[in-house]
């Protein structure tokens, strides 16, 4: 493993022109080059937070990045699981190095880098749960929840929701990092969110809190249960949530899909609760939503990683230039 200090004058985060650069920050952010992936290149930087814990922040840089063009930017939750089953709990992976890179190589995706955002382990529910409509849930219930989800992760107490703090670390320091770090489109057209789980919640709040810097959100088997079990609550604050805020007057375009087993079997009915509040707001399928359905796949990586074509194509596709 290989260490370095990033500055923007380096050729691989250097601005486009001169007048970026006088725009521009040094930023002094420990770099590793991680050697554990098959296709492109994979750094791990270490940017200080105002807002949460520090943590890694993996990019993802594919053989394209090398040809001088700019690319889009994909963010993506639970960047510990994205490229080397090797390091995950369960040994398995999203497959994004080579999935991505194929589907730029045969020229199905536009070029795109991918910046894994970690989660906080054993917070990572806090963090992930949807503040605004967490704030919306009666005191009783979610008193009882968040002390479940303390539990069940072996924290002392329960800890305050902190996703609107996540979000800031991601807008306010994760994003102008990558923006002036390396050779991207900045545009909220060029620029989606993707996490499945409690990361397809995140998704859905970031591009509903932040709708001018993400235009795509991938939401990949939702967790609209919010919690271990099935409950109204939770996917009532949710709707409300959508109906107010994923709009198509505010938001660019929106992904969802789940499957059929393990955990996944639960979200069926909700998510096509979900969906008719997606018609209602006048969403058009296949336009600026789409909902699909995954006969026989689980709430793992393997099974994300199997479709993860399909959400990268519906953000990125060439047909979308």
């Amino acid at each position: 493993m290989r260490f370095f200090i990033v500055f923007l004058a380096l050729s691989l985060v250097s601005c486009a022109n001169p007048s970026e650069e006088q725009d521009s920050v040094i930023y002094h952010a420990r770099t590793d080059t991680l050697s554990s992936i098959k296709k492109g290149m994979l750094l791990r930087a270490q940017l200080p937070s105002a807002y949460i814990p520090n943590r890694p922040l993996d990019i993802w840089l594919p053989p394209s990045y090398h040809e001088g063009k700019r690319h889009n930017v994909l963010y993506m939750y639970d960047g510990q699981m994205l490229f080397d089953a090797k390091s995950t709990w369960n040994g398995q992976e999203w497959r994004v190095d080579e999935i991505v890179d194929s589907l730029i190589d045969k020229q199905l995706m536009m070029p795109t880098i991918v910046v894994g955002l970690h989660n906080g382990g054993n917070r990572r529910s806090f963090e992930y749960f949807p503040q605004r409509p967490a704030s919306n849930l009666t005191a009783v219930f979610a008193d009882s929840l968040f002390r479940n989800i303390a539990n069940a992760h072996e924290l002392d107490s329960t800890h305050a929701v902190n996703s609107d703090n996540y979000l800031k670390y991601l807008v306010e320091e994760v994003k102008p990092y990558i923006d002036r770090s390396f050779r991207v489109n900045k545009s909220r057209v060029h620029t989606a969110i993707m996490g499945s789980s409690m990361g397809g919640l995140m998704s859905m709040y970031a591009i509903g809190e932040y709708p001018d810097i993400f235009g795509t959100a991938l939401c990949l088997s939702t967790h609209w249960p919010g919690g271990f079990s099935q409950n109204e609550q939770i996917p009532q604050v949710f709707a409300t949530y959508l109906k107010e805020h994923i709009t198509p007057d505010r938001v660019g375009k929106i992904y969802f899909d789940y499957g059929t087993k393990t955990l996944d079997s639960m979200y069926g009915p909700i998510q096509k609760s979900m969906d008719e509040v997606l018609t209602d707001n006048l969403f058009t399928f296949n336009e600026n939503w789409i909902t699909l359905e995954f006969e026989g796949a689980a709430h793992d990586e393997q099974s994300w990683a199997n479709r993860l074509h399909l959400p990268l194509i519906y953000a990125f596709g060439r047909n979308s230039e």
